[in-house]
């Protein structure tokens, strides 16, 4: 199984997040239908607002020196923390990274959590309901609400689970 590494990303990093929002963006893109700005990139506001944002944490996911994926979280001056965006390279899915990196980030920031994914995504449907699982049993929660400003698509699914401190 290899390994992984979670840390917090800094503006060192930035160059290689922004690397990796845009396969994010591109593998979202199937379930969103967004196209590329002209330039071929994606809307990057909330990439930029977790390196600006007191409430945001950007994290960088690597196996060796190589980057694997990142995790974007909001909410930490609140009372729920989100796991806004999360995103494991192809190459290194089914391999444990994705759980493994998960437990960690979350296990950062005790508290409730919540996740967004989208129904016609089966592989995250299958990956998040397991997540929740793996970290809260039985005790976490699903439901479906609409997607801010795009009623042209279906609800987002969200799990909602505590982490203990």
């Amino acid at each position: 199984m290899p390994e992984v590494s979670v840390r917090r990303a800094d503006d060192a990093d930035r160059f290689v997040m922004e690397r990796l929002w845009l396969f994010f963006r591109h593998d979202l893109s199937e379930f969103d239908g967004r196209f590329p700005d002209s330039d071929g990139t994606f809307r990057s506001e909330r990439l930029r607002a977790s390196f600006e944002d007191i409430d945001w944490a950007p994290y960088l996911l690597t196996s060796g020196e190589h980057p694997v994926g990142l995790a974007l979280v909001r909410g930490l001056t609140g009372p729920t923390r989100v796991l806004n965006s999360f995103f494991v390279v192809r190459g290194a899915r089914g391999s444990g990274i994705g759980m493994r990196a998960v437990r960690e980030v979350v296990a950062r920031h005790p508290g409730p959590w919540e996740v967004a994914f989208q129904d016609a995504n089966i592989a995250a449907v299958r990956f998040w309901r397991r997540v929740a699982t793996g970290i809260a049993g039985d005790a976490w929660t699903e439901d479906r609400r609409p997607v801010p400003g795009r009623p042209d698509l279906p609800p987002d699914v969200w799990v909602s689970f505590d982490v203990c401190a």
